[in-house]
């Protein structure tokens, strides 16, 4: 009898051993130990037997809730009772687990099967008594886990067993634990599987896989796993709301746009207002987000204005375009400067009208001036070219003198070839002896 005992205990444990951690979609646990068995009665001295094994299995139904069934095997010495006893229970279970949290599990049971005292004589008769009893048991029970997939198991209950060949009795059972089922590595009660995350303790409702921050979103998908977020936002939360992530967004607290990487644009000039040193102002990255100066206020920067300091348009860098009434004023007689006979010598009475010229230039910073000296037909024809040449250049140097720049005049002489009245007469003569204007 020690020989088999010895063998089904080997057998169990080897069985058990190839077995893994428990989960819900595999429920099954299984126990393996040695039983105490202590005898109750009247006029009874029973010592308390040490027996092996002790053989249980059982399977989680719904909350705390499991069925099962145990196999006992002892001997029992008393010296109440003339023969030793060869004892072995076999009972069907329900099991309440108190609490399944943490290490240390208390639950309830209570059972219903059959004792068995055998003494060895073997009877005879018509109706031979008989050494199997029905017996109903409760009692209490401790799961303490050691680990993912095994634990120690202690229980006591008291079996009721009124047959004539039958006792009373307690009986304790101490042994091992071991779930059966697939492996659960993480220890978060999914089984590997079942699990997504095998490595990482996570949550039935993620397949087993945790949601650190508790925004609905997994780690593994969730590209913020420590800063509760949003589906459409990967995970990531959006401080501002500005449909950017904070992750994404340099200006994580102040709403922006896309385009400037989740920073506003104040003044609409292309540069986020974190990087713009007038974030008010419309300017230039090369300006640092600030507008060049534009001391003329034409909207051309003096940066790239070429007359800062004189209205103009953009078109012609910065500056006026000179207009026709200008063009024509030059062009008429009272923008001449008439001379005497033979003389290249400026009269005092030309002061208003070389005024009147620098003025136009100063106004027109791009234009160039043509000074066109003429002569009218006294003297030969050399003589009037040259003359008209002397006139040419005097004016420009009463404009020089006068503060115009010299790179902006030229000085042509046209002699006696263009008139603007008849040299016949000596009014005629009077109106071609001229220096008149034109613009480059």
């Amino acid at each position: 009898m020690k020989t088999l005992n010895s063998l089904l205990f080997f057998c169990f444990a080897l069985f058990f051993s190839y077995n893994y951690a428990q989960d819900k979609n595999n429920p099954w646990v299984g126990n393996l130990g040695l039983n105490i068995v202590s005898l109750q009665g009247d006029n009874l001295n029973a010592d308390i037997a040490l027996g092996i094994p002790s053989i249980g299995i059982s399977r989680y139904i719904f909350g705390g809730l499991s069925v099962g069934a145990q196999y006992s095997r002892n001997k029992i010495s008393s010296k109440s009772i003339p023969q030793d006893l060869s004892y072995y229970s076999f009972d069907g279970f329900l099991k309440y687990t108190l609490s399944s949290k943490g290490k240390v599990q208390p639950y309830l049971f209570a059972g219903y099967g059959f004792s068995s005292f055998q003494d060895g004589i073997d009877r005879k008769g018509l109706f031979p008594s008989s050494d199997v009893s029905e017996t109903s048991s409760t009692g209490v029970g401790l799961n303490i886990n050691v680990s993912d997939k095994m634990g120690i198991n202690v229980s006591s209950s008291y079996r009721n067993a009124d047959e004539s060949k039958a006792f009373k009795h307690f009986q304790h059972v101490i042994g091992v634990t071991i779930k059966l089922g697939s492996l659960d590595s993480d220890g978060d009660g999914i089984s590997d599987k079942n699990d997504e995350c095998p490595e990482i303790p996570g949550l039935e409702e993620f397949a087993g896989c945790p949601d650190t921050d508790g925004d609905g979103i997994t780690d593994k998908e969730d590209v913020c796993p420590d800063s509760a977020g949003t589906l459409e936002m990967k995970g990531c939360p959006d401080s501002d709301g500005d449909g950017i992530s904070d992750i994404e967004d340099l200006c994580p607290e102040i709403a922006g746009s896309k385009e400037m990487s989740g920073c506003p644009d104040s003044d609409g000039d292309g540069i986020n207002d974190k990087e713009d040193n007038c974030p008010e102002e419309a300017g230039t990255i090369e300006n640092d987000g600030c507008p060049w100066p534009d001391a003329d206020g034409d909207g051309v920067a003096d940066k790239f204005d070429e007359c800062p300091e004189i209205p103009g348009i953009k078109e012609n860098n910065g500056c006026p375009v000179i207009s026709e009434t200008v063009i024509q004023e030059l062009n008429n007689e009272a923008s001449m400067i008439r001379f005497k006979v033979s003389s290249a010598v400026i009269g005092k009475d030309s002061s208003i009208c070389l005024d009147k010229i620098k003025s136009i230039l100063d106004s027109y910073p791009k234009i160039k001036i043509i000074i066109q000296g003429h002569a009218s037909s006294d003297g030969n024809k050399n003589f009037n070219q040259k003359l008209s040449e002397d006139r040419a250049n005097s004016v420009k140097a009463a404009l020089i003198d006068k503060g115009a720049d010299q790179n902006r005049l030229q000085a042509i002489g046209f002699g006696e070839e263009k008139p603007i009245k008849d040299n016949n007469s000596s009014e005629g003569r009077k109106s071609n002896r001229r220096v008149q204007f034109s613009t480059k």
